[in-house]
């Protein structure tokens, strides 16, 4: 006999786009929903932590909050400071372009290993990623954009099959994705979506080699972005 008591984050739980629940651990979409607070600065640099008000917002609970807020503190997103406690962590421009350069290097790998290991449908599923981050940019949707960006690096990350490489990138992509909300103005979505349309086409053509150019080329221009804001 199934119990009449529902638990509270089911029932609060995320919907994907055709309306099912999400089934994901519901501390990785606490995780997620707090990752997309920091980057889109929903959460400021400097803003204090309140677990009540995350709870609230997320609808997931509190261990899953924890568990979330726990994993962001080790990827630097999150700081913990004495006497002030949990802080979203600062946008530090100076050391900005050292992080792309580390990124760089696993985007080479990440791309070259999904491109060999994708599955058809991972393969069409970056295919509709980009193509949705170009129409975004050619309406000036940033939020679109940036929902189909996040949802490319998803099926890139799952087709590389290394979860060590995407444990270390993304904490970097989060970053460089909060640094381009803060200096929106001095981005340009058209050559961002044509740089992740070359990577994507390369990856489902299954070419390695040119699938870590074309990540080279995406890493070029974020630094090119970060150059303009830092000089």
């Amino acid at each position: 006999m199934k119990s009449s008591r529902q638990d509270s984050s089911s029932k609060n739980a995320p919907a994907t786009e055709e309306g099912e629940p999400d089934k994901r651990r519901y501390a990785d979409q606490a995780y997620d929903a707090l990752e997309s607070m920091i980057a889109t600065l929903e959460l400021r640099p400097g803003a204090p932590i309140v677990e009540a008000e995350l709870i609230e917002r997320t609808g997931l609970g509190r261990t899953p909050t924890r568990e979330a807020l726990m994993r962001l503190v080790a990827s630097g997103l999150i700081v913990q400071q004495p006497r002030r406690g949990l802080l979203v962590s600062d946008i530090r421009l100076a050391e900005h372009l050292d992080l792309i350069e580390a990124r760089r290097v696993l985007e080479r790998l990440i791309a070259a290993t999904a491109a060999r290991r994708a599955t058809p449908q991972q393969r069409q599923d970056l295919l509709h990623c980009a193509r949705q981050m170009i129409k975004a940019s050619q309406a000036g949707d940033l939020a679109a954009y940036m929902a189909a960006d996040q949802a490319l690096d998803h099926v890139a990350h799952a087709a590389c099959r290394n979860p060590f490489a995407v444990a270390a990138v993304v904490p970097m992509i989060i970053q460089c994705r909060r640094f381009w909300y803060a200096y929106q103005h001095q981005g340009d979505m058209s050559e961002g979506s044509r740089c992740h349309l070359m990577l994507a086409e390369a990856i489902a053509a299954g070419e390695s080699e040119r699938a870590s150019a074309a990540a080279d080329g995406l890493m070029d221009y974020l630094r090119s972005f970060a150059s303009a804001v830092i000089a």
